[in-house]
């Protein structure tokens, strides 16, 4: 009787401040709620043996645009004898069955890349978009000369290593129609069209991208590059000394080398970022930003949509300046969509400018600096104060943003169904994606998603 009224009294508790049951909110959300004092009174009582015990399943969730097989279902693309009928769009988060850790996932323009925590000879799976070789070659069954255009399920990527027994990949990143590779101790590889140098090598002339088996090699970077990030059509990386290199296309100052051209080999920026310190980068299209150890804000590239004019009021800057914001202290992290961006700063707050549905409802679609959308619409409250959002991620026209009780919620521009809300209509105040499970990280293309999450289940 006693662990009865017990569990009654949690019950009515949590759903009052959180407004959902504790099998949506999950053990980190449990872990919240005990954080704020609400603890069991007895700790031998049942409840307690639901949260916090046992070991964590790694899973992973796709949602979005299906057609172009960058979910990894095929059966959502493809009639089968006995499978539900193809469809265009997976507007709800659904499991991906795939016997793989995976510790980095990236969504490029119809594709997807997965690496997993392993040190077998697979460690990188493609799916999805392949006409420019952006995910690998694979090998066509009825014509072993030519390669797939489209993969419809997660494919094993060969990789030229050394030592592949001992080299783990650690990030994937995916542009328009190329893709880079992080490893722990190979450096870094890049693979795709390399139309404008973006994949870190020389230009060759009518060069064919389709059914490519070049993965390249930037023998130009030092093992010491701890960050990957593609936009468009160029590249970032970071070292571990917080120094910054880019290549490839400039048209709009985004490879931040202080001219408009193409630039075939990663060189180092300078600008307003020399001798600092850089802990993180963000691109997506055509802009990019940096955040500093000390939690300042540079920018480059691109300004047609506000994203840079704090400093500047043309629509082009091709070297990293420093964005004197106000009012948003020390930041933590960025990310970089197409037209907008997003700020989180040290104690949690999430800021958002540029043009698009910033998630400040529908009457404000154009913000010059960055405003603040409010804690509550993530589950902060008087009762519930430890929620906070500590990661953000960006797609081309929408928004994600992750608290620390493992909820996901997304905002934007719903792009054939790509925030996974179940419709198709756009989101313009940030809503909790409905997921069985933890999650850890959203990787956000054009028209897709792809979540990682811990679980019990």
């Amino acid at each position: 009787m006693a662990a009865l009224m017990s569990f009654s009294r949690w019950r009515s508790l949590g759903m009052a401040l959180t407004g959902r049951s504790l099998r949506s909110c999950g053990s980190a959300g449990w872990q919240c709620l005990q954080a704020r004092g609400l603890r069991q009174a007895n700790d031998r009582e049942p409840i307690s043996r639901y949260m916090g015990k046992g070991r964590r399943r790694s899973r992973l969730f796709v949602w979005g645009f299906a057609q172009t097989g960058a979910l990894g279902l095929p059966q959502l693309s493809l009639p089968r004898a006995g499978r539900e009928r193809p469809r265009q769009s997976q507007l709800k988060p659904r499991q991906l069955e795939l016997d793989e850790r995976i510790s980095s996932a990236a969504c490029g323009y119809g594709f997807t890349l997965l690496a997993s925590q392993t040190c077998d000879i697979t460690k990188v799976w493609g799916m999805g978009l392949n006409k420019d070789s952006q995910i690998g070659f694979h090998r066509s069954r009825r014509d072993r000369t030519k390669g797939y255009e489209f993969v419809l399920e997660p494919s094993p990527v060969p990789l030229p290593l050394e030592k592949p027994q001992e080299t783990r990949v650690v990030q994937v990143s995916c542009g328009r129609a190329h893709s880079l590779l992080l490893t722990d101790n190979e450096g870094v590889f890049s693979m795709g069209n390399n139309a404008y140098g973006q994949c870190g090598r020389r230009i060759v002339d009518s060069e064919i991208y389709s059914g490519s088996q070049i993965i390249h090699h930037i023998e130009d970077l030092n093992n010491n590059v701890v960050e990957v990030i593609c936009g468009q059509d160029h590249s970032l990386f970071r070292t571990e000394k917080g120094e910054i290199y880019s290549c490839g296309w400039g048209a709009d100052g985004q490879t931040g080398l202080g001219h408009y051209g193409i630039s075939c080999k990663p060189t180092r920026l300078t600008g307003d970022v020399a001798g600092v310190n850089i802990v993180q980068i963000a691109t997506f299209g055509d802009f990019c930003l940096a955040v500093s150890k000390d939690g300042d804000l540079f920018g480059w590239g691109n300004s047609e949509y506000l994203q840079l004019s704090a400093v500047t009021e043309a629509t082009q800057v091709n070297v990293p300046k420093h964005l004197p914001f106000t009012g948003v202290g020390k930041i933590m992290q960025v990310a970089c969509g197409g037209t907008h961006a997003a700020i989180l700063n040290r104690e949690g707050n999430v800021f958002v400018w540029g043009y698009g549905i910033l998630g400040k409802g529908c009457n404000l679609s154009e913000s010059k600096v960055p405003e603040m959308i409010l804690p509550t619409l993530f589950g902060w409250s008087e009762f519930t104060p430890q929620v906070q959002v500590n990661r953000i991620r960006c797609g081309l026209n929408n928004f994600a943003a992750i608290t620390n009780c493992g909820e996901l919620f997304v905002w934007g521009k719903n792009l054939r169904g790509c925030l996974g809300i179940g419709r198709m209509d756009d989101q313009y105040f940030p809503w909790r994606v409905a997921i069985a499970a933890d999650v850890v990280d959203v990787a956000c293309g054009v028209d897709h998603m792809v979540a990682l999450t811990r679980s019990f289940i």
